[in-house]
C-alpha cells in the first residue's frame, strides 16, 4: 500500500463546523465560549494575515489549555468580519511557566496545520518562562496577546516581517 497523497486542509469546516457564522441554517459543532457563564471569563480577539498582510477569510482556530482542564476544546472559525474572538479562562502557570494558551491554526491552502501559543502581556512571568527565552527576543512579541480594555488582542500572520513564531510538534 502507499501513501496517500497530501491535500490542503478545508475550506470544507465553515459548513462542517462553523455553519452560522457563514450564514447556514443549521447550528455549529464548534463555537467560541469555552467557559461556563458563571467562570471567570477573558476574551481573546484577533485576525488571521496571509504574507501579504491580507485577513484570511476562513481560518479555524483550536484553542488548548492544560492548567483549566480545556483539552479538546474548540474554538473558533473566522467570524463574518474576518477576526476571531472567544471566551475562556485565564490559564494559570504549570511548573512556574508563564500562562499560555495552545493554538492549533487550520485554514484553507495550507498542507498541515500550525502549532503557536498565546501568552498574555500582563504576566510578570513572561520574563522568565523558558520557552519564551529560547525564541529570538525580536520575535517574542508575535507570541503576546496584548490587554486592551476589555479583552485580549492576538493577530497572527503566516508570513512577513511580522510573522508569528509557530513550533513544531
Amino acid at each position: 500500500m502507499k501513501q496517500t497523497p497530501s491535500q490542503t486542509v478545508g475550506p470544507y469546516f465553515a459548513y462542517g463546523l462553523t455553519p452560522e457564522q457563514y450564514l447556514y441554517s443549521f447550528k455549529s459543532l464548534a463555537n467560541n465560549e469555552l467557559v461556563a457563564i458563571e467562570d471567570e471569563q477573558i476574551i481573546v480577539k484577533g485576525r488571521v494575515f496571509d504574507g501579504e498582510g491580507n485577513v484570511i477569510p476562513d481560518a479555524m482556530l483550536e484553542i488548548w489549555d492544560a492548567k483549566n482542564n480545556l483539552f479538546g476544546r474548540f474554538g473558533t472559525g473566522t467570524e463574518k468580519d474576518n477576526s476571531f474572538v472567544f471566551k475562556t479562562q485565564k490559564p494559570g502557570s504549570i511548573d512556574g511557566q508563564a500562562p499560555y494558551l495552545s493554538v492549533i491554526l487550520f485554514m484553507r491552502g495550507q498542507l498541515i496545520h500550525s502549532y503557536t501559543r498565546i501568552y498574555f502581556s500582563d504576566e510578570d512571568l513572561n520574563t522568565t518562562d523558558t520557552t519564551l527565552l529560547q525564541i529570538e527576543e525580536s520575535r517574542r512579541s508575535t507570541l503576546i496577546a496584548q490587554k486592551q480594555e476589555k479583552f485580549y488582542e492576538f493577530n497572527i500572520y503566516m508570513q512577513g516581517d511580522n510573522e508569528t513564531v509557530f513550533f513544531e510538534i
